[in-house]
C-alpha cells in the first residue's frame, strides 16, 4: 500500500518519521538546532524556517499529521504535478512560519515597551547578555513576570508540518469543495467546503486569545491561507494540468 502513494507524499512521510526517530535518540541537542525558533531570538538559525517543517514534539503529533497528509495528499499530487504541489507544501509551511511569528512579533514589542519602561535591557538580552535587573522590589517582580512571558517567545521553538499540511488540505477544500468527510464527534460525514472555515476560525480564535494549549493555531491559519491563496490561482488553469 505504501508503495502506491505518490512519490512526493511518500518522501515527504518517509523523511518525517527519519528525523522523529532521530531525533526520540539525540533529544534536546537536534530540537535547539532543527525546530523553529522565534527569528529574532539567539537561538534562530536560518534554515530552520524549513527544518522545524519536519520536527514533531510526540508520537501522536506525527501520527495525525502523517495520516492527514496520507489522506489529502496523494490526490493533491496527482493532480496538481509534482513542481506545483512541492510549492504549494512548503510555501504553506513558510506562510505557517511567517503569520505565526508576525503575532509573535507584535507581543515581543508590547512585552519589550513594557519592560523597557521599568529599566530593562531587551535588546542586551534578545543577544544573549545575562539578566540585569533595575529599581524596587516591585518593579523587578514586574520584570521578571514580563520576562517569563517574553521567555516563552524566544526560547519555545515551533515544531511541526501541521502548517504545511493546512495548506494541502486548504488547497483540496478548494479544488474538490463538496468532497465529503468524516471526523470524530461529527456522526455524519462533513463536506470540507464547510469544514475548513469552522476550523480556521476556531484556530484564529485560539491564536489570538492565548487560550491555544501550547498549539501553534495561528500557523494552522497561515499553512491554509497560503494553500488557499495558491489553489484559487490555479483552479483557473487546473485543465492545464489535469
Amino acid at each position: 500500500m505504501f508503495n502506491n502513494i505518490p512519490p512526493i507524499t511518500r518522501n515527504i512521510i518517509i523523511i518525517n518519521v527519519i528525523v522523529f526517530i532521530v531525533t526520540y535518540f539525540m533529544g534536546n541537542q537536534i530540537i535547539g538546532y532543527l525546530a523553529g525558533f522565534y527569528p529574532f531570538s539567539p537561538f534562530f538559525h536560518s534554515w530552520q524556517v524549513i527544518t522545524h517543517m519536519f520536527m514533531h514534539g510526540s508520537i501522536m503529533h506525527i501520527l495525525f499529521n502523517m495520516m492527514t497528509l496520507f489522506s489529502f495528499g496523494p490526490i493533491l499530487e496527482q493532480t496538481l504535478g509534482d513542481k506545483k504541489y512541492l510549492i504549494l507544501y512548503f510555501a504553506s509551511g513558510l506562510g505557517a512560519f511567517f503569520l505565526f511569528n508576525l503575532w509573535n512579533f507584535v507581543e515581543v514589542q508590547q512585552l519589550s515597551r513594557e519592560l523597557e519602561q521599568l529599566g530593562f535591557n531587551v535588546n542586551a538580552y534578545l543577544s544573549g547578555a545575562s539578566v540585569e535587573f533595575a529599581g524596587n522590589t516591585t518593579s523587578i517582580l514586574k520584570q521578571k513576570e514580563l520576562l517569563e512571558s517574553l521567555k516563552g517567545i524566544v526560547a519555545t521553538p515551533m515544531v511541526g508540518a501541521s502548517g504545511a499540511i493546512f495548506g494541502v488540505v486548504a488547497a483540496f477544500a478548494t479544488l474538490y469543495p463538496d468532497s465529503k468527510i468524516g471526523i470524530m464527534f461529527i456522526p455524519v460525514p462533513i463536506k470540507v467546503k464547510y469544514l475548513l472555515p469552522i476550523i480556521v476560525v476556531i484556530s484564529i480564535y485560539l491564536g489570538l486569545s492565548g487560550n491555544g494549549g501550547g498549539i501553534a493555531h495561528l500557523a494552522h491559519v497561515g499553512g491554509a491561507l497560503v494553500g488557499w491563496l495558491l489553489a484559487r490561482i490555479w483552479k483557473k488553469h487546473l485543465y492545464r494540468f489535469n
